[in-house]
């Protein structure tokens, strides 16, 4: 078997700049911490940012864009972190507001191979803005197009060493689809287990989908 676990050190090496990456959480919970400073002391520039909002200044993905590692970001809110709005009222960072259904419906598009998804929410507003609408039996919907990162970093509860993940309550948001929707998933976890000792029918993301397993805590 493909030993996946690996360094900090390790994680920092994959990254480069101008990468699009995905990070799962909400307002910060269910976020890899750990992984998000690895980005940071990576020196990595110029991120699209692909997160269901971007949390606060010291939380999160918030330090990220504190520390102006981003240059686009894709999200549903942005409101609990007041250096996203005021980089982008200053025009340094690219702020693209996407309704969270739609967001979580984006990105599992991108991970199931389809063209889009169409839905009615934001038709008639300023959503729909540059984008194609497409009527079907009489209403109107917008064709949202997939989303797909170069890199998805995760967080979980448990994992055994074929990446077979388990989250925890709440911390099970955005981390499973976007596990489908990368072309290499990170997962930091804090417990990780032998396989077979995770029962198959607990198992929320199968370890086919994860690349590599960070333990949390471990060498830096």
């Amino acid at each position: 078997m493909v030993n996946k676990i690996i360094s900090i050190e390790e994680i920092s090496s994959i990254l480069t700049d101008g990468m699009t990456i995905m990070a799962g959480g909400f307002m910060g919970v269910g976020t890899p911490q750990e992984l998000v400073t690895a980005l940071l002391e990576a020196d990595v520039k110029d991120l699209t940012l692909i997160a269901n909002d971007t949390a606060f200044i010291g939380t999160g993905v918030g330090p990220l864009i504190v520390n102006k590692r981003v240059r686009k970001v894709i999200a549903s809110h942005i409101g609990t972190n007041p250096e996203t709005g005021k980089q982008m009222i200053a025009g340094e960072l690219e702020v693209e507001l996407v309704p969270q259904g739609t967001l979580a419906e984006r990105v599992r598009a991108g991970g199931s191979g389809l063209g889009g998804v169409l839905t009615p929410t934001g038709v008639g507003t300023v959503v729909e803005e540059g984008k194609e609408k497409i009527t079907v039996d009489g209403r109107e919907y917008l064709l949202e197009k997939p989303l797909r990162a170069e890199v998805a970093i995760l967080k979980a509860f448990k994992a055994d060493k074929a990446g077979n993940l388990i989250y925890h309550r709440s911390a099970r948001n955005f981390n499973p689809l976007m596990a489908l929707a990368a072309d290499l998933v990170i997962v930091q976890v804090e417990q990780i287990v032998e396989v077979g000792e995770i029962d198959p029918d607990e198992v929320m993301t199968p370890g086919i989908l994860v690349d590599k397993i960070f333990v949390q805590g471990g060498s830096r």
